[in-house]
């Protein structure tokens, strides 16, 4: 097996290099010493998503390969939003903006060392963007731009096909491009980095660069991800994946990579993991041989939730995935972890009249929706499939007791060895 060595080469292997502006003369700049790239991330909601996942490894990809990364939040960019094609983007407070900004600042340094001689920085645009004038931006930048070039954009066209488009987003590349143009003067940045929806705003920036200074710098972009249904990476039926917790809890970000589609394993595992190539074959591998076992998603999941949420996360939710299928204490869990389980199955959490009418057992497994009828619920008891809490159920018309209740009122049903739900209590919620 070939062990891929060169950061370009390992990006090619993984499937992540969808195009650069000199692969070769990039090779040779990469090849001569270690080499200043930035990424940008715009605070256009209060968190980053999976979608913008891919461009924090790609940076920590970098600096882990010797090279000195930078991420760059766009406190100045995001008051604006870079133009999507189906329409216009609502302009946020300037308040919520440094707040988003803050946020996401905090999420970008986890993924970065700033130590050592490849120190990462972080940067915001709006620290050179704010007291630059129209005149000065006008001239110094707007000069270098082409309008008929700018119209060739796909989301510009949508926009023009349709509701038409603001002078206010069309302007967004220019300020994307001055950004690459500062950090080439302040920080020597020869690099930028993005999805391939960016490449009309990455190469804009290489352009700039070269008709201000007549140097050549480079652009490189990933691919945008879909799974195998075609549906968009990332996205779920209640909604995009975060990484902020409060957004998206730990255990629900676990058990997205735990669900992944047999089908999208390979090129997940080769696009987030950091594992080396020949470690992510062997996974791979050991995922076909024994798909049941989900032995990849498992090994991912707790590698990505543990680089976005930390191990005492990752401890507590593989904690609760093991003991709501009976394989580990569920008394153990506190009521953070519980609750955030809980919430991604069937469950149903009464109020303070519906808890003192006493439900029986075979009453709440109906309500949560595990099964659809107390008769299903008897028999279900009756062939030793119902538990409460990983105990097995022998009278399904009695009530739940107040001892019976984990941590923040819940009570785990299960029916069979898959199927979990689950009641919480007002009393003690």
């Amino acid at each position: 097996m070939v062990i891929v060595t060169h950061i370009l080469d390992d990006l090619a292997a993984r499937g992540l290099l969808a195009d650069t502006t000199d692969l070769a003369a990039l090779r040779d700049l990469l090849d001569a010493g270690p080499v200043s790239l930035y990424c940008g991330f715009d605070p256009t909601a209060p968190s980053l998503h999976l979608g913008n996942l891919i461009q924090l490894l790609t940076l920590r990809r970098f600096q882990q390969a010797g090279h000195r990364p930078i991420g760059l939040v766009g406190g100045a960019t995001g008051m604006i939003g870079d133009p999507k094609e189906s329409g216009e983007r609502r302009l946020n407070p300037a308040e919520q903006v440094a707040e988003w900004t803050a946020r996401i600042r905090s999420q970008v340094e986890r993924f970065l060392d700033f130590e050592g001689a490849n120190a990462a920085r972080i940067v915001n645009n709006y620290d050179w963007t704010s007291g630059l004038t129209a005149i000065e931006f006008l001239r110094d930048v707007g000069k270098h731009f082409s309008v008929n070039r700018m119209l060739d954009r796909e989301s510009v066209r949508a926009r023009l096909a349709g509701p038409g488009i603001s002078y206010t987003e069309f302007s967004y590349q220019l300020l994307q491009s001055y950004d690459y143009l500062q950090l080439f003067r302040a920080h020597d940045v020869r690099l930028q980095t993005g999805g391939s929806d960016q490449w009309g705003n990455l190469t804009a920036g290489v352009n700039l660069i070269r008709r201000v200074t007549g140097e050549h710098v480079h652009a490189l972009c990933t691919p945008l991800l879909t799974k195998a249904d075609g549906a968009k990476f990332g996205k779920t039926e209640s909604g995009t994946i975060w990484l902020d917790a409060e957004l998206t809890s730990p255990y629900a970000f676990y058990q997205f990579w735990v669900n992944a589609d047999d089908r999208d394993l390979p090129s997940l595992l080769r696009s987030f993991s950091l594992q080396p190539l020949p470690e992510v074959s062997e996974l791979i591998g050991a995922s076909a041989a024994e798909p049941h076992r989900r032995i990849g998603q498992r090994a991912l999941a707790q590698e990505m939730t543990t680089l976005v949420h930390g191990p005492d996360q990752t401890e507590a939710v593989v904690a609760a995935s093991t003991a709501l299928f009976g394989r580990g204490e569920l008394q153990a869990l506190d009521a953070a972890t519980l609750t955030a389980a809980m919430r991604e199955t069937p469950h149903v959490e009464l109020s303070a009249h519906e808890a003192l009418a006493a439900p029986s057992i075979a009453d709440l497994f109906v309500r949560c929706g595990l099964l659809d009828s107390k008769a299903a619920a008897r028999r279900a008891a009756r062939d030793g499939g119902a538990y409460v809490n990983n105990v097995r159920v022998d009278d399904p018309e009695v009530p739940l007791t107040a001892d019976q209740l984990l941590a923040g009122g819940w009570a785990v049903l299960r029916r069979g060895r898959k199927s979990v739900g689950g009641v919480r209590f007002p009393s003690v919620a």
